[in-house]
């Protein structure tokens, strides 16, 4: 497992990253993000022990990465954003060098094996690495994390260069892997994070600003009470019917979905619950109401409302439970 426990990282008088605390259990996938210039990169090396913190601690497995870093290092499968290859070697031959500078003690020919075919690689096994593509470089560099089956992964940008389709495959590969390791997974495609991760971490000026589950973050992060509702009947006649609902801050008709059918966004204040005189409306008029389902922020409204200024700091379930044993 993974504990990050108040680490900090100073440049003169600046904060990259200022006490932050964490940890990533066995089995678990964690999503980690952040704006650029948010301290993700740094914290991500600091936990790798490519850089030293200031203050704090970064444990692997119980071994501190700082007191003992070849020790740690060895339980870290690591991949960069811009993985570590060498371009005139062979993906086999590459493979195997990072097996000896590993020391790994697994039976070598069926262990390189098994990483190349969970990383379908096997079929260019032979080529030179500076003649492929993006996405299969970042094949290889998967690859080389996954050598001495480490218990620890930490993954920067893991699908940078893929097709959708590869996409997929490692992504399913990730939750394979999630089963059985502690792993850290950073990207900018928040639908990987979502469709992937147990947990989201959101780093933002150097400290953390929300952590939790994506739903949790959905429905603590919005201070909107969003519904859509598809009605059937005179679109300006609804909408003006709608505004007169009490507790409406807001109603939007979207694009004609069927001949006389129209979907409208309806925001609610707090504290008002506006299903029922919807309802009440609509029958009033002899409208049809055709379906209603609620408007959740997806990850990407969480992001943005997070990091863009607002100051939110989520703290996750453990964080609750911890700050209620002090009060207790």
């Amino acid at each position: 497992m993974i504990e990050v426990q108040h680490l900090t990282k100073h440049y003169g008088d600046k904060h990259a990253v200022n006490d932050i605390s964490f940890t990533v259990e066995d089995g678990e996938i964690l999503g980690f993000l952040g704006p650029n210039g948010a301290g993700k990169s740094t914290t991500m090396n600091m936990l790798t022990g490519y850089i030293s913190s200031t203050s704090g601690t970064v444990l692997i497995n119980g071994v501190d990465i700082l007191e003992d870093p070849i020790k740690a290092k060895s339980y870290i499968g690591y991949l960069p954003e811009l993985p570590p290859l060498y371009v005139d070697m062979t993906v086999k031959s590459y493979l195997h060098y990072v097996y000896e500078l590993k020391k790994c003690k697994l039976p070598r020919r069926a262990h390189l094996n098994e990483v190349m075919n969970l990383t379908q690689i096997s079929d260019v096994q032979d080529r030179l690495i500076k003649n492929l593509s993006k996405g299969y470089r970042q094949r290889v560099g998967l690859a080389q994390a996954l050598i001495g089956n480490p218990p620890v992964l930490i993954l920067d940008e893991p699908t940078v260069g893929m097709d959708p389709r590869q996409i997929q495959e490692i992504l399913s590969l990730i939750k394979k892997l999630g089963k059985n390791h502690s792993v850290i997974l950073s990207s900018h495609i928040l639908s990987e994070i979502q469709a992937t991760c147990d947990r989201i971490i959101i780093i933002n000026h150097g400290v953390v600003a929300a952590h939790d589950t994506a739903d949790n973050l959905s429905r603590n992060v919005s201070a909107d009470h969003r519904i859509i509702a598809r009605i059937e009947g005179p679109r300006e006649e609804i909408v003006r019917a709608l505004r007169n609902i009490d507790g409406i801050r807001y109603c939007r008709a979207d694009m004609e979905r069927e001949p006389g059918v129209y979907e409208y966004e309806l925001e609610a204040a707090p504290g008002f619950d506006i299903r029922r005189p919807l309802f009440d409306i609509v029958s009033e008029h002899h409208w049809y109401l055709l379906s209603l389902r609620s408007a959740e922020m997806t990850l990407e409204d969480v992001f943005l409302k997070i990091t863009m200024g607002e100051g939110v700091v989520i703290p996750s379930d453990d964080a609750k439970n911890d700050a209620q044993t002090k009060e207790d």
